[in-house]
Protein backbone atom coordinates (compact mmCIF):
# COMPACT_ATOMS: atom_id res chain seq x y z
CA UNK A 1 0.00 0.00 0.00
CA UNK A 2 1.32 3.31 -1.21
CA UNK A 3 -0.60 6.15 0.73
CA UNK A 4 -0.89 9.72 -0.31
CA UNK A 5 0.25 10.26 2.51
CA UNK A 6 2.91 8.16 5.09
CA UNK A 7 5.31 5.61 4.34
CA UNK A 8 4.42 2.43 2.62
CA UNK A 9 3.30 -0.56 4.12
CA UNK A 10 2.14 -4.65 3.78
CA UNK A 11 -1.68 -4.86 2.04
CA UNK A 12 -3.81 -6.86 4.02
CA UNK A 13 -6.90 -8.38 2.25
CA UNK A 14 -10.50 -6.37 3.08
CA UNK A 15 -8.23 -3.39 2.95
CA UNK A 16 -9.80 -0.07 2.52
CA UNK A 17 -7.95 2.06 -0.55
CA UNK A 18 -8.98 5.65 -0.41
CA UNK A 19 -8.24 7.88 -3.34
CA UNK A 20 -4.90 9.66 -4.02
CA UNK A 21 -3.50 6.36 -2.44
CA UNK A 22 -1.99 3.45 -4.42
CA UNK A 23 -0.98 -0.16 -5.05
CA UNK A 24 2.04 -1.90 -5.71
CA UNK A 25 2.39 -5.29 -6.70
CA UNK A 26 6.10 -7.25 -6.64
CA UNK A 27 7.26 -10.15 -8.67
CA UNK A 28 4.71 -13.00 -9.07
CA UNK A 29 2.40 -11.22 -6.90
CA UNK A 30 -0.97 -10.19 -8.04
CA UNK A 31 -4.03 -8.30 -6.60
CA UNK A 32 -7.93 -7.59 -6.91
CA UNK A 33 -9.26 -4.19 -6.23
CA UNK A 34 -13.28 -3.99 -6.35
CA UNK A 35 -15.13 -0.58 -6.46
CA UNK A 36 -18.50 0.05 -4.60
CA UNK A 37 -20.40 -0.23 -7.72
CA UNK A 38 -18.61 -3.64 -8.09
CA UNK A 39 -16.41 -2.40 -11.11
CA UNK A 40 -13.35 -5.05 -10.28
CA UNK A 41 -9.56 -4.08 -10.81
CA UNK A 42 -6.79 -6.81 -11.23
CA UNK A 43 -3.33 -5.74 -10.83
CA UNK A 44 -0.78 -8.14 -12.40
CA UNK A 45 2.87 -8.24 -11.23
CA UNK A 46 5.47 -5.12 -10.79
CA UNK A 47 2.32 -3.22 -11.32
CA UNK A 48 1.83 0.19 -9.50
CA UNK A 49 -2.06 1.39 -9.75
CA UNK A 50 -3.19 4.65 -8.52
CA UNK A 51 -6.76 5.68 -7.76
CA UNK A 52 -7.15 9.86 -8.88
CA UNK A 53 -9.79 12.34 -7.59
CA UNK A 54 -12.52 13.34 -8.46
CA UNK A 55 -14.30 11.41 -11.12
CA UNK A 56 -13.65 7.42 -11.51
CA UNK A 57 -10.33 8.12 -12.55
CA UNK A 58 -7.34 5.05 -12.36
CA UNK A 59 -3.95 5.58 -13.58
CA UNK A 60 -1.32 2.71 -14.37
CA UNK A 61 2.11 3.41 -13.27
CA UNK A 62 3.77 0.42 -14.99
CA UNK A 63 2.84 -3.45 -15.65
CA UNK A 64 -0.64 -5.35 -16.85
CA UNK A 65 -4.29 -4.72 -15.53
CA UNK A 66 -7.50 -6.00 -16.19
CA UNK A 67 -10.48 -3.19 -15.58
CA UNK A 68 -14.47 -4.21 -15.62
CA UNK A 69 -17.05 -1.92 -15.40
CA UNK A 70 -20.35 -3.00 -15.47
CA UNK A 71 -23.12 -1.66 -17.70
CA UNK A 72 -24.56 1.94 -16.46
CA UNK A 73 -22.24 2.18 -13.92
CA UNK A 74 -21.25 5.92 -14.90
CA UNK A 75 -17.73 4.28 -16.30
CA UNK A 76 -14.23 4.84 -16.29
CA UNK A 77 -10.84 6.48 -17.22
CA UNK A 78 -8.03 4.58 -17.20
CA UNK A 79 -4.73 6.86 -17.70
CA UNK A 80 -1.39 4.61 -19.05
CA UNK A 81 1.15 6.94 -19.84
CA UNK A 82 0.37 9.53 -22.21
CA UNK A 83 -2.76 7.21 -23.15
CA UNK A 84 -6.18 7.41 -22.08
CA UNK A 85 -9.14 5.06 -22.12
CA UNK A 86 -12.39 6.26 -21.26
CA UNK A 87 -14.54 2.97 -21.09
CA UNK A 88 -18.27 2.59 -20.31
CA UNK A 89 -19.99 -1.04 -19.20
CA UNK A 90 -16.42 -2.81 -20.42
CA UNK A 91 -13.79 -5.17 -19.90
CA UNK A 92 -10.31 -4.16 -20.62
CA UNK A 93 -6.63 -5.46 -20.66
CA UNK A 94 -3.85 -3.12 -20.22
CA UNK A 95 -0.13 -3.16 -20.59
CA UNK A 96 2.35 -0.48 -19.69
CA UNK A 97 6.00 -1.42 -20.47
CA UNK A 98 9.17 0.27 -19.07
CA UNK A 99 10.22 1.17 -22.88
CA UNK A 100 6.79 3.18 -22.86
CA UNK A 101 5.13 1.15 -25.18
CA UNK A 102 1.12 0.59 -24.18
CA UNK A 103 -0.83 -2.15 -25.32
CA UNK A 104 -5.23 -1.72 -24.65
CA UNK A 105 -7.38 -4.61 -25.17
CA UNK A 106 -10.91 -4.86 -25.29
CA UNK A 107 -12.64 -8.27 -24.68
CA UNK A 108 -15.99 -7.03 -24.42
CA UNK A 109 -17.62 -4.01 -24.97
CA UNK A 110 -15.75 -0.77 -26.38
CA UNK A 111 -13.34 2.50 -25.23
CA UNK A 112 -12.09 5.48 -26.75
CA UNK A 113 -8.57 5.60 -26.68
CA UNK A 114 -6.77 8.77 -26.94
CA UNK A 115 -3.27 10.85 -27.25
CA UNK A 116 -4.09 14.07 -25.90
CA UNK A 117 -0.53 15.62 -26.58
CA UNK A 118 -1.61 15.37 -30.47
CA UNK A 119 -5.02 15.12 -30.22
CA UNK A 120 -5.24 11.64 -31.38
CA UNK A 121 -8.03 9.06 -30.76
CA UNK A 122 -9.91 5.91 -31.80
CA UNK A 123 -12.62 3.78 -30.83
CA UNK A 124 -12.08 0.00 -30.53
CA UNK A 125 -14.24 -2.78 -30.22
CA UNK A 126 -14.05 -6.32 -28.40
CA UNK A 127 -11.59 -8.42 -30.21
CA UNK A 128 -9.19 -5.54 -31.18
CA UNK A 129 -6.26 -4.10 -29.47
CA UNK A 130 -4.35 -0.45 -29.78
CA UNK A 131 -0.91 0.42 -29.60
CA UNK A 132 1.25 3.09 -28.50
CA UNK A 133 4.67 3.36 -29.32
CA UNK A 134 6.53 6.27 -28.04
CA UNK A 135 9.22 6.16 -30.89
CA UNK A 136 6.44 6.57 -33.48
CA UNK A 137 4.65 9.05 -31.30
CA UNK A 138 1.07 7.95 -31.88
CA UNK A 139 -1.40 5.20 -31.68
CA UNK A 140 -1.24 2.33 -33.88
CA UNK A 141 -4.49 1.34 -36.15
CA UNK A 142 -6.48 -1.15 -34.03
CA UNK A 143 -5.77 -4.89 -34.90
CA UNK A 144 -7.85 -8.07 -34.13
CA UNK A 145 -6.80 -10.38 -31.92
CA UNK A 146 -7.92 -13.94 -30.18
CA UNK A 147 -10.12 -13.14 -27.20
CA UNK A 148 -10.05 -16.74 -26.40
CA UNK A 149 -5.78 -16.45 -26.11
CA UNK A 150 -6.73 -13.35 -24.14
CA UNK A 151 -8.02 -15.63 -21.46
CA UNK A 152 -5.09 -17.34 -20.62
CA UNK A 153 -3.46 -14.26 -18.49
CA UNK A 154 -3.12 -14.72 -14.75
CA UNK A 155 -5.71 -11.89 -14.46
CA UNK A 156 -9.02 -13.79 -15.62
CA UNK A 157 -7.58 -17.18 -14.75
CA UNK A 158 -5.88 -17.26 -11.49
CA UNK A 159 -8.89 -15.37 -10.29
CA UNK A 160 -13.05 -16.41 -9.86
CA UNK A 161 -15.27 -16.05 -12.87
CA UNK A 162 -15.73 -12.34 -14.00
CA UNK A 163 -19.05 -10.69 -14.39
CA UNK A 164 -18.76 -10.41 -17.79
CA UNK A 165 -17.66 -13.66 -18.80
CA UNK A 166 -20.88 -14.38 -20.62
CA UNK A 167 -20.70 -11.33 -22.65
CA UNK A 168 -17.17 -12.05 -23.52
CA UNK A 169 -17.88 -16.11 -23.98
CA UNK A 170 -20.62 -14.51 -26.51
CA UNK A 171 -18.18 -12.44 -28.63
CA UNK A 172 -15.70 -15.23 -28.70
CA UNK A 173 -18.41 -17.85 -29.98
CA UNK A 174 -19.72 -14.39 -32.48
CA UNK A 175 -16.28 -14.26 -34.30
CA UNK A 176 -15.65 -17.88 -34.59
CA UNK A 177 -19.04 -18.50 -36.08
CA UNK A 178 -18.76 -15.60 -38.43
CA UNK A 179 -15.52 -17.37 -39.97
CA UNK A 180 -17.42 -20.59 -40.29
CA UNK A 181 -20.37 -19.20 -41.73
CA UNK A 182 -18.83 -16.91 -44.09
CA UNK A 183 -16.13 -19.60 -45.79
CA UNK A 184 -19.54 -21.88 -45.90
CA UNK A 185 -21.23 -19.28 -47.65
CA UNK A 186 -19.02 -18.31 -50.43
CA UNK A 187 -18.42 -22.42 -50.64
CA UNK A 188 -21.80 -22.45 -52.54
CA UNK A 189 -20.38 -21.04 -55.53
CA UNK A 190 -17.36 -23.63 -55.78
CA UNK A 191 -14.93 -21.07 -54.44
CA UNK A 192 -12.83 -20.12 -51.26
CA UNK A 193 -12.58 -16.20 -49.81
CA UNK A 194 -9.26 -16.23 -51.05
CA UNK A 195 -10.40 -17.12 -54.86
CA UNK A 196 -13.60 -15.94 -54.95
CA UNK A 197 -14.47 -12.89 -57.33
CA UNK A 198 -16.05 -9.95 -56.10
CA UNK A 199 -19.83 -11.07 -57.06
CA UNK A 200 -19.11 -14.74 -55.59
CA UNK A 201 -17.72 -12.92 -51.72
CA UNK A 202 -20.52 -10.32 -51.64
CA UNK A 203 -23.38 -12.94 -53.04
CA UNK A 204 -22.46 -15.43 -50.36
CA UNK A 205 -22.63 -12.50 -47.62
CA UNK A 206 -25.82 -11.54 -48.63
CA UNK A 207 -27.12 -15.11 -47.90
CA UNK A 208 -25.78 -14.42 -44.05
CA UNK A 209 -26.83 -10.73 -43.27
CA UNK A 210 -30.22 -11.24 -44.52
CA UNK A 211 -31.30 -13.56 -41.63
CA UNK A 212 -28.53 -12.15 -38.87
CA UNK A 213 -29.65 -9.97 -35.89
CA UNK A 214 -27.30 -6.45 -35.11
CA UNK A 215 -24.93 -8.23 -33.16
CA UNK A 216 -24.43 -11.37 -36.04
CA UNK A 217 -24.76 -8.40 -38.40
CA UNK A 218 -21.45 -6.44 -37.08
CA UNK A 219 -19.48 -9.80 -36.33
CA UNK A 220 -20.35 -10.73 -39.93
CA UNK A 221 -18.91 -7.29 -41.54
CA UNK A 222 -15.71 -7.59 -39.24
CA UNK A 223 -14.99 -11.17 -40.32
CA UNK A 224 -15.49 -10.40 -44.08
CA UNK A 225 -13.66 -7.24 -44.26
CA UNK A 226 -10.46 -8.60 -42.55
CA UNK A 227 -10.66 -11.67 -45.25
CA UNK A 228 -11.47 -9.37 -47.83
CA UNK A 229 -10.32 -5.76 -47.50
CA UNK A 230 -10.41 -4.80 -50.67
CA UNK A 231 -14.10 -5.23 -50.89
CA UNK A 232 -14.41 -3.26 -47.53
CA UNK A 233 -16.76 -0.55 -48.80
CA UNK A 234 -18.92 -3.14 -51.14
CA UNK A 235 -19.00 -5.44 -47.97
CA UNK A 236 -20.20 -2.32 -45.62
CA UNK A 237 -22.86 -1.34 -48.53
CA UNK A 238 -24.29 -4.84 -48.95
CA UNK A 239 -24.58 -4.57 -44.97
CA UNK A 240 -26.59 -1.65 -44.51
CA UNK A 241 -28.80 -2.68 -47.50
CA UNK A 242 -29.36 -6.71 -47.00
CA UNK A 243 -33.02 -7.25 -46.45
CA UNK A 244 -33.91 -4.21 -44.57
CA UNK A 245 -36.07 -1.43 -45.18
CA UNK A 246 -33.30 1.88 -44.97
CA UNK A 247 -35.39 3.99 -42.30
CA UNK A 248 -33.87 5.89 -39.73
CA UNK A 249 -34.02 4.81 -36.19
CA UNK A 250 -31.83 5.11 -32.73
CA UNK A 251 -33.12 1.69 -31.56
CA UNK A 252 -30.25 -0.68 -31.28
CA UNK A 253 -32.49 -3.53 -30.45
CA UNK A 254 -34.05 -4.00 -33.57
CA UNK A 255 -35.27 -7.59 -35.12
CA UNK A 256 -33.33 -8.79 -38.42
CA UNK A 257 -35.15 -7.28 -41.09
CA UNK A 258 -36.34 -4.34 -39.06
CA UNK A 259 -34.99 -0.83 -39.88
CA UNK A 260 -31.73 -0.05 -39.49
CA UNK A 261 -30.38 1.72 -36.51
CA UNK A 262 -27.54 4.85 -36.53
CA UNK A 263 -25.33 2.46 -33.82
CA UNK A 264 -25.54 -0.45 -36.33
CA UNK A 265 -24.74 1.82 -39.28
CA UNK A 266 -21.71 3.13 -37.05
CA UNK A 267 -20.99 -0.58 -35.83
CA UNK A 268 -21.15 -1.39 -39.20
CA UNK A 269 -18.97 1.15 -41.14
CA UNK A 270 -16.32 0.83 -38.14
CA UNK A 271 -15.61 -2.60 -38.84
CA UNK A 272 -15.28 -2.18 -42.43
CA UNK A 273 -13.18 0.61 -42.11
CA UNK A 274 -10.42 -0.73 -39.25
CA UNK A 275 -10.05 -3.77 -42.06
CA UNK A 276 -8.70 -1.18 -44.74
CA UNK A 277 -7.90 2.43 -43.00
CA UNK A 278 -7.01 4.51 -45.99
CA UNK A 279 -10.86 2.88 -47.68
CA UNK A 280 -12.20 5.16 -45.52
CA UNK A 281 -13.30 7.62 -47.60
CA UNK A 282 -14.51 4.92 -50.04
CA UNK A 283 -16.48 3.10 -47.48
CA UNK A 284 -18.09 6.42 -46.34
CA UNK A 285 -19.20 7.24 -49.95
CA UNK A 286 -20.38 3.58 -50.61
CA UNK A 287 -22.70 4.23 -46.54
CA UNK A 288 -23.88 7.27 -47.84
CA UNK A 289 -24.98 6.25 -51.38
CA UNK A 290 -26.62 2.62 -49.86
CA UNK A 291 -28.31 4.15 -46.58
CA UNK A 292 -28.97 8.03 -47.88
CA UNK A 293 -32.11 7.77 -45.57
CA UNK A 294 -28.82 7.48 -42.70
CA UNK A 295 -26.72 10.25 -43.95
CA UNK A 296 -26.92 12.05 -40.23
CA UNK A 297 -25.73 9.62 -38.88
CA UNK A 298 -23.00 8.35 -40.90
CA UNK A 299 -21.77 11.54 -41.18
CA UNK A 300 -22.00 12.06 -37.78
CA UNK A 301 -19.94 9.00 -36.84
CA UNK A 302 -17.47 10.02 -39.63
CA UNK A 303 -16.93 13.53 -38.03
CA UNK A 304 -16.88 11.47 -34.07
CA UNK A 305 -13.64 13.42 -32.82
CA UNK A 306 -12.73 9.94 -31.51
CA UNK A 307 -13.38 7.77 -34.53
CA UNK A 308 -12.88 4.64 -36.38
CA UNK A 309 -11.12 6.44 -38.68
CA UNK A 310 -7.95 6.75 -36.08
CA UNK A 311 -7.66 10.24 -37.36
CA UNK A 312 -5.84 12.94 -35.70
CA UNK A 313 -8.14 15.65 -34.48
CA UNK A 314 -7.93 18.73 -36.82
CA UNK A 315 -8.32 15.83 -39.74
CA UNK A 316 -11.26 14.51 -38.66
CA UNK A 317 -13.88 16.81 -40.37
CA UNK A 318 -15.49 15.46 -43.17
CA UNK A 319 -17.83 17.15 -45.70
CA UNK A 320 -21.24 15.81 -46.06
CA UNK A 321 -21.12 14.16 -49.22
CA UNK A 322 -24.29 14.24 -51.49
CA UNK A 323 -25.73 10.24 -51.74
CA UNK A 324 -26.65 11.42 -55.21
CA UNK A 325 -22.91 12.26 -56.44
CA UNK A 326 -21.87 8.87 -55.62
CA UNK A 327 -21.71 5.88 -57.84
CA UNK A 328 -23.84 3.55 -56.02
CA UNK A 329 -22.07 -0.06 -54.91
CA UNK A 330 -24.52 -2.62 -54.44
CA UNK A 331 -17.20 6.74 -9.75
CA UNK A 332 -17.73 7.34 -6.84
CA UNK A 333 -16.29 10.12 -4.55
CA UNK A 334 -14.52 9.00 -3.55
CA UNK A 335 -14.05 5.19 -4.58
CA UNK A 336 -13.97 3.06 -1.26
CA UNK A 337 -11.54 -0.20 -2.63
CA UNK A 338 -11.13 -3.33 -1.00
CA UNK A 339 -8.10 -4.66 -1.67
CA UNK A 340 -7.10 -8.96 -2.28
CA UNK A 341 -3.53 -9.49 -2.00
CA UNK A 342 -3.05 -12.73 -3.85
Amino acid sequence: MLPSSGTSRQAAVNETLHKGSAVQTGVKSRSELTFQDQSITRLGEKTIFNVGGGARTIELGSGQFLLYVPKNSGGAKVKMGSVTAAITGTTVLGNVQPNGIVEFTVLEGSANVRLESVGQCVRIHAGQKVTYDPITGRLGDPVDVDIQKQLSTPLVSDFHQLPSAGLINREVQLRGRANEDLARAVSASGATIATATPEQFVAGLDSLLVRANSQEVCALVARAARARPDLASRIAAAALTAGRPVRHSRDFKQAAGGELSCELADCILEAATAANPSASGEIRDAALSAAPMLRDCIVAAVNEPCSFQNAFSHQTTVSPTNPHDVTPVSPEQPPTTPVHPR
